[in-house]
C-alpha cells in the first residue's frame, strides 16, 4: 500500500477506533452510575459528569498492560494491517450498538476481543491466535462477575456487621456519602481498562504500518485522546442499559450500591494491573447479583441475569463473525 496513500486511511481508522472508545463509554456507562443513579444519591446528569471525569484522569493511576495484551495479546500482530483492524471494528462497533439499542448490557470489550478474532483469522486462519492471550481473557469472562459477587457479598456482611447497632437512618446516611467514594472508585477502573484497548489498537496499528519509533508503544497522544472519547461518550449516557443495570436485576440501598461498586472497582483494579482484558459489565453485574443474594437468592430477578449471561456468550462470536464479513467486504475496495 502506498504510504500516500495511507495517510488518510490511517487517519479515518484511527477516527473510527475513537469512535469506538466514544460507544464504549456511551454503551458502558451504565455499569459506572447505574447503581449511584438507582439508589437516587445522584441524578443522571450529574452522575455522568462525576463518571466522566475519573474515566478521562484514569490513565494517571494505571500503566497500559491491558493496552499491549490488545495490541499483541490475542492475535500475531505481524499479521495486523488497517483491513484487519476495519474489520475488527466494524464487528465491535455494530454489535454494541445493537445491544444498545436493545438495552443489553453486553461487553464492549469482549465484542472487540471478537472483532480482532473474526478479522485476524479471516485473514491469515486460525494460526495467528495467540491462545494464551486469548485464554486469559476467556478466563477472565467467567473469573471477573465470580471475584466481583464474591467481594460485594463479603462486604455486605461486613458491613451489616460494623452498622447491626445503628439506625437505618444513620446506614442511610453514610453510605449516601461512601458511595461518591466507590462509584469514583469504580470508574477509574473503568476508564483504565476499556479505554486502553482502544489505546492497544490504534497503537499496533501504528506499528504495523512502521509509524511507531522504537518498537510497540503507546504513544501519549494515543492515551489522551481515547481518555477523552471515552469521557465524551459517558457524558452522553446509556440510559435504557442503566435502566436494567440499576433497577431489573435487583433493587439496591445506598449500603448495597458502596458495596456492589467497591467490589466491582477491586476486581477491575487487579484485572488492570495484571494487564487482562476484563469487562465491566460483567463486573459489574456481578457485584450487583452478589449484594441481591446477600439479601436473599429471591431478590435477583435471574431472568434477567440470564439474559444478560446469553448475551455474553454470544458477543465474542457474534462480533467475530460480523468483523470476518466486514474484512472480506473491504477487501471488494482493494
Amino acid at each position: 500500500m502506498d504510504a500516500a496513500l495511507s495517510l488518510p486511511l490511517l487517519y479515518g481508522l484511527v477516527a473510527v477506533a475513537l469512535l469506538f472508545d466514544f460507544l464504549n463509554g456511551l454503551h458502558d456507562a451504565a455499569n459506572s452510575i447505574a447503581t449511584i443513579v438507582s439508589t437516587r444519591v445522584l441524578r443522571p446528569q450529574y452522575a455522568v459528569l462525576w463518571a466522566a471525569f475519573f474515566n478521562f484522569i484514569a490513565f494517571l493511576f494505571f500503566g497500559l498492560h491491558v493496552a499491549d495484551t490488545i495490541g499483541r495479546g490475542i492475535v500475531d500482530a505481524s499479521i495486523i494491517d488497517p483491513r484487519v483492524i476495519f474489520g475488527a471494528l466494524t464487528g465491535a462497533i455494530t454489535w454494541n450498538l445493537v445491544t444498545w439499542a436493545l438495552g443489553i448490557p453486553s461487553s464492549s470489550s469482549h465484542a472487540l476481543v471478537g472483532g480482532i478474532l473474526g478479522a485476524g483469522t479471516a485473514k491469515a486462519g486460525l494460526g495467528v491466535i495467540l491462545w494464551s492471550g486469548l485464554g486469559t481473557t476467556l478466563a477472565a469472562i467467567v473469573l471477573s462477575p465470580l471475584l466481583g459477587l464474591v467481594l460485594a457479598l463479603l462486604l455486605v456482611l461486613v458491613v451489616s456487621w460494623v452498622f447491626v447497632r445503628q439506625t437505618p437512618f444513620v446506614v442511610d446516611t453514610t453510605f449516601r456519602r461512601l458511595q461518591f467514594v466507590s462509584a469514583s472508585l469504580y470508574s477509574l477502573g473503568h476508564g483504565g481498562n476499556d479505554a486502553q484497548k482502544t489505546m492497544g489498537i490504534i497503537a499496533v496499528l501504528l506499528y504495523s504500518q512502521g509509524l511507531l519509533e522504537g518498537g510497540f508503544h503507546v504513544p501519549f497522544w494515543v492515551v489522551l485522546s481515547c481518555q477523552g472519547a471515552m469521557g465524551l461518550g459517558t457524558l452522553f449516557g446509556g440510559w435504557r442499559i442503566v435502566r436494567t443495570m440499576g433497577s431489573k436485576i435487583t433493587r439496591l440501598t445506598p449500603m448495597q450500591g458502596f458495596c456492589a461498586e467497591t467490589g466491582g472497582a477491586i476486581t477491575l483494579f487487579l484485572a488492570t494491573w495484571l494487564g487482562v482484558p476484563v469487562s465491566t459489565t460483567h463486573t459489574i453485574t456481578g457485584a450487583i447479583i452478589g449484594v441481591g443474594t446477600a439479601r436473599r437468592a429471591s431478590a435477583v430477578r435471574w431472568g434477567v441475569a440470564g439474559t444478560i449471561v446469553v448475551a455474553w456468550v454470544v458477543t465474542i462470536p457474534a462480533a467475530s463473525a460480523i468483523a470476518a464479513l466486514a474484512y472480506a467486504l473491504a477487501g471488494l475496495w482493494d
